[in-house]
């Protein structure tokens, strides 16, 4: 119902900044989420928004650092990633779902972006 197409990963130092960006055609406004799968590890939340951008909700792992946002007249949701550390290293995939409020679990999503690598050196 939804395509998405992630874009804004690539190679950072640690204690530098990315902001990854979700284009969403098809049907639009739906909540969205961002996780991420590092090598060897399970696929794990990120962070949430629901679909007028009122509410979010975040991973321990990132709160205070990442900020997930949107901007429904261009059909984006961003993912702002500040102070990072190598262990935010992985690949990040967006997600959109139709159900209501905020969801944290991957098969409560419906729509799922290619995903784009982000590397954090030392």
């Amino acid at each position: 119902q939804v395509q998405l197409v992630e874009s804004g990963g690539g190679l950072v130092q640690a204690g530098g900044s990315l902001r990854l960006s979700c284009a969403a055609s098809g049907r639009t406004f739906y909540a969205m989420g961002w996780f991420r799968q590092a090598p060897g590890k399970e696929r794990d939340f990120v962070a949430a928004i629901n679909r007028s951008g009122g509410s979010t909700y975040y991973a321990d792992s990132v709160k205070g650092r990442f900020t997930i946002s949107r901007d429904n007249a261009k059909n984006t949701v961003y993912l702002q990633m500040n102070s990072l550390k190598p262990e935010d290293t992985a690949v990040y995939s967006c997600a959109a779902t139709s159900r209501g409020g905020i969801i944290i679990f991957g098969h409560g999503y419906d729509d799922w972006g290619q995903g784009t690598q982000v590397t954090v050196s030392s």
